[in-house]
């Protein structure tokens, strides 16, 4: 397996960042349509996303050449509070055109190993996505990939069935790491001193979550200044 290439960004808090991931996602949203004719993108979970999310709202783009997915989601009801889908809904998806057979959610409230199923054969027939989102936890997790767990099911499963997850609930639906890589562009949002300890472990090549993402065109990670060790 090639080696991960990164390009390591640092901002000097989360607003600047977000505002920087804001115009970068744009752009490749702007030249995948002009190029190829839709824009596939990955979203992530959590804080930045949703700023990020909320700042994308009034964008000068083709939204209804837009094709939404995910990187993980949880297993719960489709309208709990806790659910990334519900997160993207309110910070973005609600507030743009985007055709509703476009935005592909994970079928998690389902169980794991059904939700899992069920989003391969979504993925079947997709390319290389566009642009992928990626957020990285305290443990150097991202999406639903966990420190000593399992990151690839069988060959050529795009998602995975997550369980025993450390964090609640513990029941999780992910993309796997090879499909996570399979992408044109890959941004990781690490923000905040407790992710620390986190970074020095992936910049020390340690055998992380994070590190197992290894698109062929590397992996930008935009870092605010209380992130970086």
């Amino acid at each position: 397996m090639q080696e991960q290439q990164i390009r390591w960004h640092q901002f000097e808090d989360a607003s600047q960042l977000q505002n920087v991931a804001t115009e970068a996602i744009l752009k490749s949203a702007n030249e995948a349509i002009l190029a190829r004719g839709c824009f596939t993108i990955v979203l992530a979970g959590g804080t930045t996303p949703r700023e990020i999310y909320q700042r994308l709202r009034n964008a000068e783009t083709d939204w209804s050449k837009w094709h939404v997915y995910y990187g993980d989601e949880r297993c719960l009801p489709v309208d709990h509070v806790d659910r990334n889908s519900r997160m993207a809904e309110e910070s973005l998806l609600q507030h743009v055109a985007i055709p509703a057979s476009q935005i592909h959610r994970m079928p998690a409230e389902l169980g794991p190993d059904e939700g899992a199923q069920r989003y391969c054969e979504v993925l079947a027939g997709v390319a290389a996505f566009d642009c992928v989102l990626l957020g990285m936890g305290e443990d150097a997790h991202t999406a639903s990939l966990f420190p000593g767990q399992v990151w690839e099911s069988a060959a050529s499963a795009s998602a995975i069935a997550v369980r025993n997850s450390p964090k609640p609930p513990s029941d999780r639906v992910s993309l796997s790491a090879s499909r996570l890589s399979d992408a044109r562009q890959v941004i990781f949002f690490v923000t905040g001193a407790g992710k620390r300890e986190a970074v020095t472990a992936w910049r020390n090549g340690e055998n992380v979550p994070v590190a197992a993402i290894r698109p062929n065109v590397g992996v930008d990670v935009y870092m605010d200044a209380t992130a970086c060790p």
